[in-house]
């Protein structure tokens, strides 16, 4: 079934085709002269400026120029922009350091398959539990990227801190945040087994973000299990925050206990190189407004 123009395509269309039609008029007629094209073909142009100005301007990103909603100002995300939007040592306190293989990371205690029966009322919140599980060994958690990405990560004795920076359909990333939100109701206390029949312990809450972006979410996870035949505790916080429709996901911890306050720092400052980046500018090298 073929999709009916848009308004402005409609409008753009009529004014082209009156503009044809007038230049036509004008070409037969003999008595008419050079000086009859020329009055033709400034109608013409004035019919045509005039159907671009009732053209609406509530494009799909929200403006004239295609502009991310939200973030005055702000572009469309390129490859280069988001490794430069990616957060540096500099960036954040403490002894992290910078690794290169933080895309191969996967922490085996995520691996397990929902128990069920822990969800006598809602089964469909299983479903959300798993999927939380997955997408954080993957990590996925605002879903398929639907432009650049680029991926860090730093390690503190056996902490460890993931950024991923990337650009998303904006329908699919807001339902994907308020899919974060609904999480900690959804998934506050289950059971997972592993493929040798080992239970993990999950527990989910919310964890505060700073006021930053245009949208933002934040979990805090523990899973307990065990580790090489050892009981162990891995502890994760993750902050999402969207700035037009790009975003940035930012998960620390490990068997070392949470990293909150390193999560919240990169959350900071990563949303400021985005949103640099997006503006068009170079991310300092040495942030000012850190504690």
């Amino acid at each position: 079934m073929s999709r009916r123009p848009s308004h402005p395509v409609r409008l753009l269309a009529s004014a082209l085709a009156a503009g044809a039609l007038l230049t036509t008029a004008a070409c037969s007629d003999d008595a008419g002269g050079s000086g009859a094209a020329s009055d033709t073909a400034a109608q013409a142009r004035a019919a045509e400026q005039d159907a671009a100005r009732k053209a609406p301007t509530d494009s799909p990103t929200g403006s004239a120029t295609g502009s991310p909603t939200g973030s005055p100002g702000a572009s469309v995300l390129t490859e280069s922009g988001a490794k430069a939007a990616l957060l540096t040592e500099a960036d954040l306190e403490d002894d992290w350091n910078r690794v290169q293989d933080a895309d191969k990371w996967r922490d085996r205690l995520l691996v397990g398959e929902v128990d069920v029966s822990d969800f006598l009322t809602a089964k469909t919140d299983a479903a959300d539990c798993q999927k939380l599980l997955d997408s954080l060994y993957r990590d996925d958690l605002l879903g398929e990227t639907s432009g650049p990405s680029a991926l860090t990560g730093f390690e503190q004795g056996d902490s460890r801190l993931l950024e991923q920076v990337a650009g998303y359909d904006r329908a699919g990333l807001d339902d994907r945040l308020k899919w974060l939100d609904s999480l900690p109701q959804k998934c506050d206390e289950f059971t997972a087994t592993d493929d040798n029949g080992e239970k993990r312990t999950v527990q989910v809450t919310e964890s505060s973000v700073p006021d930053l972006g245009d949208a933002r979410e934040g979990l805090h996870v523990t899973v307990r299990g065990t580790a090489a035949d050892t009981p162990a505790t891995l502890t994760l916080d993750v902050a999402a925050v969207r700035v037009g429709t790009s975003a940035l996901t930012i998960t620390g911890g490990g068997l070392d206990g949470d990293e909150i306050s390193s999560v919240e720092q990169g959350a900071r400052q990563g949303t400021e190189r985005l949103k640099t980046v997006l503006n068009g500018g170079t991310p300092s090298p040495q942030p000012t407004n850190l504690d």
